[in-house]
């Protein structure tokens, strides 16, 4: 069937409208779908939406402050066994003469500075106590034991500043002075000749100071660290390290370091050395 001029254009127009028609809804239903966000990325309504970076959501720590350095100890600052005729800023290493010196730092001790002047008396050998101030003022009659067993009395300051000879010489002689009075309180006008600095951390500033004082500065040749007793390390092994190295390391003429306060060990060594010594040696306290 023929049709009309006038049909056809109807129809072509007709065709062109649908055409249209479908390609915008096509569009629509694209653009859509790029514009929606994938289900997977939808929160649940279980879950809250996170509206801030994680970074942001961590909460903030404090400020660390950096640890102060720990003291200094003799394991850090001391030789073993100091080499040469004098010790740090010119203090004395050596009794100077062939007789060997006993020196006991850091008491009195109430259980073992009484134990130690028993072996003391004992053997019959005088020793060096070098008495820290605090000590002192809490054991009196310690003191006054030391004094009467014929014992040299040496100043090692209040309480055992390792850094006093870093101080202003005011300071370092204050604190001395006060060290003094608190052992002349338990022994009155009782001779104190002698200072050791803790940790044996001598400077010039403090042998002057100790000199202005009237006492003079004592280091040592033998040190056997007692007071170094490690985890691991039995009460018998530290004892018997302790024999060993005075043994081993002490000649006429030394120094020997050694500590009454709170070393038991020390003290069960000195049983064994103070006979062994005698034998070899003639012990004297300080002059």
């Amino acid at each position: 069937m023929r049709l009309s001029h006038t049909r056809k254009a109807l129809l072509i127009s007709m065709s062109l409208i649908m055409v249209g028609l479908l390609g915008q809804a096509a569009a629509a239903e694209s653009s859509h779908s790029e514009a929606a966000p994938p289900a997977a990325a939808t929160p649940s309504a279980s879950a809250p939406a996170t509206t801030a970076p994680a970074a942001a959501a961590q909460p903030s720590k404090p400020a660390v402050t950096p640890a102060k350095p720990k003291p200094r100890t003799e394991s850090t600052a001391i030789p073993k066994h100091p080499k040469g005729r004098t010790g740090p800023a010119g203090s004395r290493l050596t009794t100077g003469t062939k007789a060997v010196a006993l020196t006991f730092d850091d008491g009195p001790d109430p259980a073992n500075t009484p134990a130690l002047l028993k072996i003391l008396a004992k053997e019959k050998v005088k020793a060096t106590f070098c008495l820290v101030g605090e000590n002192v003022k809490a054991h009196p009659d310690l003191v006054r034991k030391i004094a009467a067993g014929g014992h040299a009395l040496c100043n090692h300051t209040w309480n055992h500043d390792l850094r006093l000879g870093k101080k202003k010489p005011a300071q370092i002689r204050a604190d001395m002075q006060r060290t003094n009075a608190a052992i002349r309180a338990a022994v009155p006008n009782a001779k104190i000749a002698y200072f050791r600095a803790p940790g044996g951390n001598f400077t010039g500033q403090i042998v002057k100071v100790a000199k202005e004082l009237g006492m003079s500065s004592i280091y040592w040749k033998v040190d056997p660290r007692d007071w170094e007793h490690g985890r691991t390390e039995s009460d018998g092994a530290h004892t018997n390290r302790v024999i060993g190295s005075v043994k081993r390391n002490t000649h006429a003429g030394a120094i020997v370091l050694s500590h009454d306060y709170a070393q038991p060990d020390t003290i069960r060594a000195y049983r064994v050395l103070i006979p062994w010594l005698r034998k070899r040696f003639h012990l004297i306290a300080l002059p």
